[in-house]
């Protein structure tokens, strides 16, 4: 099993949007870029745990999901009336790939980007580099192990 860190604007879909759809099941779609493409792709399996990221305003970790459905083709981009739209992936040849996960947990309370520069074990994280902008990545065990924890703790933070 592999863990994963997953963004959202959480005015464009958020945890709570998640845990009220049908089933607690959503298409993540809409990535465009090509590394986190290759993540959705090529490594995400059935099973891996993610975390659930609101990104933007407070940036945070609010919960987790799992995935429930490997890579395959996001028909996001072959709709031309979606925000996502690109011509440039054809269904014959797909470019874009999207996941399927399903709501695990929300967080008795958010952990936010400034907690998790706190934390030394974090210090390695991906998502902690400067620059770093991919809405997809990988996460190991222990980070995720760390984050989840942190959002179960009661208390100031």
């Amino acid at each position: 099993m592999r863990y994963w860190l997953l963004k959202s604007e959480p005015g464009c879909y958020s945890i709570d949007d998640l845990a009220a759809e049908p089933d607690q099941t959503t298409c993540w779609s809409g990535v465009r870029n090509f590394q986190a493409r290759n993540f959705l792709r090529d490594q995400m399996s059935e099973g891996d745990l993610a975390l659930f990221y609101h990104s933007v305003t407070d940036p945070s970790a609010v919960g987790s999901v799992r995935v429930v459905r490997a890579g395959y083709p996001d028909e996001t981009a072959w709709n031309p009336d979606d925000g996502h739209f690109d011509p440039r992936s054809p269904p014959e040849r797909p470019l874009w790939f999207a996941v399927d996960v399903r709501f695990d947990q929300k967080f008795a309370r958010p952990v936010p980007l400034k907690a998790m520069r706190m934390v030394r074990a974090l210090s390695g994280m991906e998502l902690l580099r400067k620059g770093s902008r991919l809405s997809v990545m990988p996460i190991t065990e222990e980070e995720f192990n760390i984050i989840s924890q942190m959002g179960k703790t009661d208390g100031p933070g």
